[in-house]
């Protein structure tokens, strides 16, 4: 991208350069999504779920089995915001069903507001995989 700037500047006027103006455009969105990435870096905590405590409830890590009222049987972990891919079963921390979730122990059962209305999770099993 660099080298493309630097093309587009030797250009002439820089003004009406369209080659220079996205370029310097998407220099800085690549700086500020490197600068964003850095702050994450420096401020991410790892977790290791062997050393959490109280592993009988739902905490950080945690990989749950629960059903709905519906009898549905779903699986998730609760991951940080930047893993979260629901295709694999891991939600984030901040989500509401991880939040309802927490501090939950297997049996216990929350009701929860979701877009599709009210919906009753109970937890069947819970483990702390490494």
């Amino acid at each position: 991208m660099v080298k493309v700037v630097s093309w587009a500047a030797g250009n002439g006027d820089r003004s009406e350069n369209g080659d220079y103006i996205y370029g310097k455009k998407r220099l800085r969105e690549i700086d500020r999504r490197v600068r964003y990435l850095r702050r994450q870096l420096e401020n991410a905590i790892v977790v290791n779920p062997e050393e959490q405590q109280g592993h009988g409830q739902v905490r950080f890590g945690a990989k749950v089995t629960y059903v709905n009222l519906n009898d549905k049987e779903i699986t998730v972990q609760i991951v940080g915001m930047d893993e979260a891919d629901v295709a694999q079963g891991k939600i984030s921390y901040i989500s509401p069903i991880a939040k309802a979730l927490m501090r939950l122990k297997v049996g216990d059962s929350k009701e929860i507001m979701l877009p599709g209305g009210m919906d009753e999770l109970e937890v069947l099993s819970l483990e702390y995989p490494l």
